[in-house]
């Protein structure tokens, strides 16, 4: 433990600075140069890669700032996938924003700035070990999306759905806000390791502990989107622009997984019993509505909000079958089949909204079921990776899906909770069929559209690369597997 080495904050820091530097330069750009923004974006990230391999420990945790910063192999691992979450989709939205005139005139390259605060954000949480500077990165997060979901100022849906999030977003800020200072009440400290102290020992007061886990609680499940702090999710993903739902269901949700493991396990680990318990409750009625809820849906963007619903529901089955009666052998299992699965939903999500982009064009919107319709006879191929992802969510084998569902279903069965196991399989099998619809639709139904798909080679290339990986790391799932179970155990060992 070295608090004067600032080394791991080096790709937080650059991040920062490159930012601030892109803003600058886009300021004096003209519309018609506005891919040099583009361009910076995509080389900052690149370089936020290389300075995290290079300041990666050994295998081992460096605490930084007085112990409120950690680098470990969790952290090492999520960031990788945010760093590719984000520059997927700052690839794919790329045409869709230049063509609704988001980058340019006085909107400028917005954009690409408040998604890589928004990053930074991401990055903070899942680093963070202190309440508060996980609350910071959160709200860091939090304000640049609010911001990106009413770009379209002159676009009513759009200002609406800010407005939602907005609203319901400051609600959850204070009950996360309002469980902390219970929690710091309890335990006289912010810091996560001195919290899970003081909370394991006999002196805590007990009550006020619980009391403040319910509502921490309450506040991860707004960020995560599931029952019941679940409205925001359909009403934002629908009302903001395609490219912005995929900032919103991408990248996050590896930081809402790193903050909530930062929480519930590395800080309040010994309460196990208590939000485990209110897990459960979560979980169930997400699988439950969220699929229910799908198979109603017309229009594709809401079904896939009602999807992630259900999707994030499913993760925390990894998250309530660590610790039973005390045994906690299981622990570094579960944790990790709960992050592959949150890395398998990013994925799978980043490619299925790449297609829908694919899809738009000036002018259009493909947001319904309908317009998916014959997309078969006008693009066999990507079709054909459009089937790869939604086989994928419907956990359907060989794809990457059907491994993070089994993983996550073989925790929840050696924790005992059998009962628990065949509720998420019913559900999933319910799920199915509004995924296997849109199949239906691509491949068996007359085309209602017959504008040529021809997207810049970029966009080819990545989304063919990331239709296939859905595939080979369902087929080869050891490698990434291995790699997530490594990560929880030497994080939980530091």
């Amino acid at each position: 433990m070295n608090n004067m080495n600032f080394t791991p904050l080096y790709p937080e820091i650059f991040l920062l600075l490159a930012t601030c530097a892109i803003l600058l330069v886009d300021m004096f750009l003209a519309d018609s140069k506005r891919n040099v923004t583009y361009v910076m974006s995509i080389v900052a990230l690149f370089v936020c890669g290389a300075l995290t391999l290079a300041t990666a420990n050994s295998g081992g945790s460096t605490y930084v700032s007085n112990n409120m910063f950690v680098s470990d192999p969790m952290s090492m691992l999520l960031k990788m996938f945010s760093y590719v979450a984000v520059g997927m989709t700052l690839i794919y939205s790329r045409q869709y924003v230049t063509d609704r005139g988001m980058t340019n005139g006085k909107l400028g390259g917005e954009f690409y700035v408040l998604a890589l605060f928004a990053l930074l954000g991401q990055m903070i949480m899942i680093s963070g070990n202190n309440f508060l500077i996980i609350y910071l990165g959160l709200e860091l997060m939090s304000l640049s999306l609010y911001a990106l979901v009413a770009l379209r100022r002159d676009h009513t849906v759009s200002t609406e759905a800010a407005m939602k999030y907005f609203i319901l977003g400051a609600l959850a800020s204070g009950f996360m806000l309002y469980g902390i200072s219970m929690l710091y009440g309890a335990t006289g400290s912010l810091d996560l390791s001195e919290v899970a102290k003081a909370a394991a020992s006999p002196i805590a007061n007990k009550t006020i502990l619980v009391f403040g886990i319910v509502f921490l609680v309450a506040g991860l499940a707004f960020k995560l989107g599931v029952v019941p702090f679940h409205m925001w999710v359909p009403d934002v993903y629908q009302g903001s622009p395609t490219a912005v739902t995929l900032l919103l269901g991408g990248a996050p949700k590896l930081a809402a997984f790193a903050i909530t493991f930062r929480l519930l396990v590395e800080g309040l680990f010994s309460q196990a019993v208590d939000w485990q318990q209110m897990l459960v409750v979560l979980a169930v009625l997400s699988m439950a509505i969220g699929n229910l809820t799908a198979i109603a849906q017309t229009n594709l963007k809401r079904m896939l909000a009602y999807s992630t619903i259900s999707q994030m529901g499913f993760m925390l089955l990894g998250l309530l079958s660590g610790v039973v009666n005390g045994n906690t052998s299981m622990a570094a299992d579960a944790y990790s089949a709960s992050m592959f699965y949150s890395i398998t939903y990013v994925l799978t999500t980043l490619g299925t909204f790449g297609v829908i982009m694919l899809l738009s064009r000036s002018g259009f919107e493909a947001e319904n079921l309908e317009d998916l319709k014959g997309l078969n006879r006008r693009s066999p191929w990507f079709a054909l990776v459009m089937l790869l992802l939604m086989f994928s969510l419907a956990g359907i084998p060989p794809m990457m899906g059907f491994y993070a569902k089994l993983s996550v279903l073989q925790s929840v069965i050696a924790s005992g909770q059998i009962w628990l196991a065949l509720v998420a399989v019913l559900f999933s099998l319910i799920g199915t069929f509004y995924y296997l619809r849109v199949v239906k639709l691509m491949y068996f139904d007359e085309p209602s559209d017959s504008a040529i798909i021809n997207p810049s080679f970029d966009v080819r290339m990545i989304l063919s690369l990331n239709g296939i990986a859905v595939l080979v790391l369902g087929v080869m799932p050891g490698g990434l597997m291995t790699a997530c179970l490594n990560a929880i155990v030497k994080t939980l060992a530091s």
